[in-house]
């Protein structure tokens, strides 16, 4: 289930310094703060709060005493034109393999995870007076373990067909459910996740066309001849919050006789139905959802895959934008938008891994204001 990397090692119990660490860009002569300075008082100070270089520097000559007990800091605390300027410069791909690595020393391999890859557009990053479009990256969460497994920038949501591939080539599926939306739904994005030796559950949509409308047709037959025809397995959920009331209904089947040509699609063996219905303020809504599936005809797993997947917008993507500010950074500078990614994902996964039962935003403030927890999250 975890991240592939033959390169890189980290352990938690060790000291930071002796983490493997991505290429310095920079020539010998102007290396006047080591690397590894760099990245630890960019990590320490993100998990306290900061959010941009001049924040970063100005946590760094505040807790200098306490940063100088987990790396030498020989030259003093760099300036924030110099933190900009050399992490604009790192290799995003070598940068991110070796927090992954530190992350994923924890984390515990969970037979059935549910790993849903999904996109998000950082909106913030967008360089219009230099014709940059916004960083749109790919990343592969681990639904029970609460981890950002993996991501791949791409330069638009429309890339996300060919990053998929390459996010799905780094990690360890095998014994997992793999949960993809519309945009993923490809015969060649299928047959990866199987030959992993992964289940899929994948979305329907317009980029499918035939294959939706024959799905969809089926569905709306058999529920106008109330299933008399085709079994399915079945399970419903109600939840009530706030005023509002949801029912989910959710069918899966192995019946596949009136699909267009099934056999393109490696490991497909059931198709599955999500009809949403709910209540609020008075007014009713409707929506139904179409999915194939390599799983077996279990309502509950498909329900359990379907709801999990819908998760990383509340687990991974507004937690991201609203406790990291992911969406507001302005920093735009080279590579310096997927880098700062790659910490925020990385703080993330520290502070669920610290077990605590309190909120991340005050888990972030405890970070900020107590030495102790800033160091139990940042090592462990």
């Amino acid at each position: 289930m975890l991240a592939r990397n033959d390169s890189w090692s980290f352990s938690c119990q060790r000291p930071f310094l002796s983490i493997s660490r991505p290429e310095d860009p920079r020539i010998e002569r102007n290396k006047r703060h080591a690397l590894a300075d760099l990245v630890l008082l960019t990590i320490c100070a993100v998990v306290s709060g900061a959010d941009g270089w001049e924040a970063i520097e100005d946590f760094g000559r505040e807790k200098l005493d306490w940063l100088r007990q987990f790396a030498p800091f020989d030259n003093g605390v760099p300036s924030d034109d110099c933190l900009a300027n050399v992490i604009a410069r790192l290799s995003p791909k070598g940068f991110q393999a070796c927090l992954l690595s530190w992350t994923q020393s924890v984390a515990e391999v969970t037979d059935g995870e549910v790993i849903a890859v999904d996109g998000k557009t950082a909106r913030g990053s967008r360089d219009r007076r230099r014709g940059r479009q916004p960083l749109h990256r790919v990343s592969a969460w681990a639904c029970t373990n609460r981890l950002v497994l993996s991501q791949v920038a791409t330069s638009e949501k429309s890339n996300e067909i060919t990053a998929i591939p390459k996010l799905l080539e780094l990690l360890e599926l095998r014994g997992c459910l793999v949960t993809i939306d519309a945009m993923g739904c490809q015969t060649a994005i299928a047959a990866q996740i199987v030959a992993q030796g992964a289940d899929d559950v994948l979305g329907l949509k317009g980029n499918q066309s035939a294959l939706q409308e024959a799905v969809e047709d089926d569905w709306t037959v058999a529920q106008q001849a109330d299933f008399a025809h085709v079994q399915a397995d079945f399970i419903e959920k109600l939840d009530k919050d706030h005023g509002r009331m949801e029912v989910r209904r959710y069918w899966i089947t192995e019946d596949l006789r009136t699909l267009p040509d099934p056999a393109r699609w490696a490991g497909l063996r059931r198709i599955g139905m999500v009809e949403r219905t709910g209540v609020s303020d008075g007014k009713e809504s409707l929506e139904r959802r179409y999915f194939i599936n390599s799983i077996p005809a279990d309502a509950a797993r498909f329900a359990r895959a379907v709801r999990e997947h819908r998760g990383v917008e509340n687990r991974l993507h507004w937690r991201l934008d609203v406790i990291f500010g992911d969406d507001a950074s302005r920093i735009r500078k080279g590579q310096a938008p997927a880098i700062l990614t790659s910490v925020r994902h990385l703080s993330m996964n520290r502070f669920d891994q610290e077990g605590s039962a309190i909120r991340l935003a005050k888990k972030r403030r405890k970070a900020a204001w107590n030495d102790d927890d800033r160091a139990k999250v940042v090592f462990g």
